[in-house]
């Protein structure tokens, strides 16, 4: 791995290197993750003290209600945690007809959450601190407040006003009548409380006590399916991990429900090709990626959604080498191919990831989807619920039809890479339909062209929007934009400062005796260690 002193690319961080190293898209979930490392704790403690933090101090992009899955190292093996949520009980296809598609705000959208669960789950079984203490940060900033930061700042504005109207949303998000500005101190005393009984109970008071109460009456006084028995029904699946090998090392994903497979599915397609013949910066590496990601979303697209619904194309299919090998085949060196690719959703997530002296890594993601979510927040506790349900689909017979107690597809997705036997590298790239993309991305740049975590994720991204159409970050060679521009790809160039559709990556690498992390400049983060 090279650690070039004149970067390639326009960056504001260098990479970090430590024996212990935490890396999310808020300093303050950073230093929360730190402190857990400084008491004792592992990656695991200091991976939850910072998602416990994020949803008081990054509100744009999780909250109490997110869901969340996990992928961790132990020392000795690899573990997958899926805590998204099922539907209501009374989802039912017929509640939806005639809507025109699953509703994307307001009670409509909202299935059980999860993080608050995976958060009990992931402590009880690798956790050395008490639970309690994880949410000593959180209920501090929550309490005592925090200054809001500028990236932040700028989705609470673009959040509220198109969520202000949904049930709860301004009373606690809005303070004075407006979205707080950054460098202004948001205070949120409700939340606060509802992390110390969260803490208090491991979790109970949110599924089965007082909290679940209050979220059960305001669906009710709002007319919604979400009752007390389905927030008591929700239970994790402790799924492992689907993988693909791509040279020495292998690419790891979380199972359907989530999109992942389809990072596996192009980078499988891609391990076809002579990609590795090219620079990583090149037209022909990104024209080979970028045709590989549309081939995968048209299947993902089709066939992925709750793997118990996918019953004529399992996860196998998708994966077998021979259909992988045939897919590739569809790929053109010299034009871009219209393949009917849909047009995924966009989202808001964090991701985050960790690394202790001992060895344990830990990839960690959780989400609202779409920005606030629902916009829907309980009031008196500061509980803002995710919009999950806008991920299935109302079309009948498809795999990912709405019905009770049912997951939905979900954009978000942690990510692994292992070698032989030994980890490499726990990351994620936030970010709705880029994350697969991201995942791609930065599989490519660390394990095929030897970039370092924080070279692999200032480098300019790419992003499959639909057909022909390709997203391009302004700061990409303009050479390389016009030779992709000939093979036949519409792009439509976009700013990675103000677009916010290139994701922001967190990137945890092994090398010998710690670790090196890089921290997306695209968000307001940072990696640290000790």
């Amino acid at each position: 791995m090279k650690f070039p002193i004149d970067a390639p690319y326009p960056s504001r961080r260098s990479p970090v290197l430590a024996r212990n190293l935490v890396a999310t898209s808020h300093p303050l979930a950073t230093e929360a993750g730190l402190s857990m490392l400084r008491k004792g704790g592992n990656a695991l403690d200091a991976a939850l003290a910072a998602a416990i933090t994020l949803p008081v101090v990054e509100p744009t992009g999780n909250g109490l209600g997110s869901d969340a899955f996990c992928i961790l190292w132990d020392g000795k093996e690899l573990h997958g945690l899926n805590a998204s949520g099922r539907s209501p009980s009374a989802w039912t296809p017929e509640r939806f007809a005639g809507k025109g598609g699953m509703p994307q705000r307001g009670w409509e959208s909202v299935t059980m959450p999860g993080a608050v669960s995976a958060w009990a789950e992931l402590s009880q079984r690798f956790g050395k601190l008490p639970f309690e203490t994880l949410f000593e940060p959180a209920i501090d900033y929550a309490s005592r407040g925090f200054h809001v930061t500028p990236i932040i700042g700028e989705l609470w504005r673009r959040g509220a006003s198109t969520l202000k109207e949904q049930p709860g949303f301004a009373a606690h998000f809005m303070p004075g009548g407006r979205a707080p500005l950054a460098g202004e101190i948001f205070r949120t005393p409700d939340m606060a409380e509802s992390l110390r009984l969260i803490a208090e109970t491991r979790g109970e008071a949110f599924y089965r006590g007082a909290l679940a109460g209050k979220i059960a009456a305001f669906a009710r006084q709002h007319g919604a399916a979400l009752t007390e028995d389905d927030l008591a029904a929700h239970r994790n699946d402790w799924c492992g991990t689907i993988s693909q090998r791509f040279g020495e090392a292998a690419l790891h994903e979380i199972p359907p429900n989530g999109q992942g497979i389809a990072a596996l599915m192009a980078l499988g397609m891609l391990s076809q090709t002579d990609i590795a013949d090219f620079a990583p910066d090149s037209a022909e590496a990104l024209h080979l990626q970028i045709e590989a990601m549309k081939l995968a979303f048209l299947d993902v697209e089709t066939y992925v959604a709750d793997e118990g619904s996918m019953h004529e194309v399992k996860t196998a299919h998708l994966l077998d080498p021979a259909y992988l090998a045939s897919r590739a085949r569809l790929i053109d060196r010299s034009r871009a191919t219209e393949f009917p690719v849909g047009a995924p959703k966009q989202g808001g997530t964090v991701c985050l990831a960790t690394g202790d002296a001992d060895g344990m890594m830990v990839s960690y993601i959780q989400s609202n989807y779409a920005g606030f979510g629902s916009g829907v927040v309980v009031p008196g506790t500061g509980i803002s619920l995710q919009n999950r349900g806008f991920g299935f689909t109302t079309q009948a017979g498809h795999p990912n039809e709405v019905g009770p107690r049912k997951r939905p597809f979900h954009t978000i997705i942690p990510g692994f890479v292992m070698g032989a036997s030994e980890p490499i590298m726990a990351f994620g790239l936030m970010g709705g339909p880029m994350q697969a993309q991201g995942h791609l991305q930065m599989m490519l740049r660390t394990q095929l062209w030897g970039q370092d975590p924080q070279t692999a994720a200032d480098a300019p991204r790419w992003r499959v929007i639909v057909g022909l159409d390709v997203a391009i970050e302004s700061t990409m060679k303009p050479d390389v934009v016009q030779k992709l521009g000939a093979l036949g790809h519409r792009i439509a160039l976009e700013s990675p400062d103000s677009s916010f559709g290139f994701g922001g990556a967190q990137l945890v690498h092994r090398i010998a005796g710690g670790y090196v992390g890089g921290s997306d400049f695209r968000k307001d983060g940072h990696a640290a260690g000790f």
